[in-house]
């Protein structure tokens, strides 16, 4: 399955920077929200990307909206990940890909000639409304955050 502009967002379970559990659907129709899906914690692209998502969060808390970062680490991996990169946002452990598969971002990758299905950079755009108002597909790490914020300031 593959959501599409215009589709109300798969919901999933997350934890924030306390480790307290929550669901999509309650933030649904309150905040607009950013859901970006990287490959991994601590690889250089990923850093990349929370570290820029990290520096704009209080723009973004300004703006009403929430941002929720997810990979296939564990919910340890992102503890550490979240204190060491003093992330302020919540990110949502997806280990068994059911979140990334519902969204259409676990594909077939190539890397020296080999195949291997993992999490394609990308990031889901919710708007107040509880819609998907915006796709990035293939997202490079460096600005994106920028652009993000650009979009919903529009």
């Amino acid at each position: 399955m593959k959501v599409k502009e215009g589709d109300k967002p798969v919901d999933f379970e997350y934890q924030n920077p306390k480790g307290e559990k929550f669901k999509l659907s309650k933030l649904l129709n309150q905040r607009k929200i950013v859901i970006y899906f990287y490959p991994k914690d601590f690889t250089p692209g990923c850093t990349i990307e929370a570290e820029e998502f990290t520096r704009d969060y209080a723009l973004f808390e300004q703006h009403g909206i929430e941002v929720i970062g997810i990979s296939p680490d564990s919910d340890d991996s992102h503890t550490k990940f979240r204190r060491k990169m003093n992330i302020p946002y919540m990110l949502a452990s997806d280990s068994t890909n059911e979140i990334s598969k519902g969204y259409g971002v676990y594909v077939l990758k190539k890397f020296m000639d080999k195949e291997y299905y993992g999490v394609s950079r990308s990031t889901f755009l919710i708007d107040r409304g509880g819609k998907i108002a915006k796709i990035y597909s293939s997202v490079k790490p460096r600005g994106h955050s920028t652009e993000v914020l650009e979009f919903f300031k529009e």
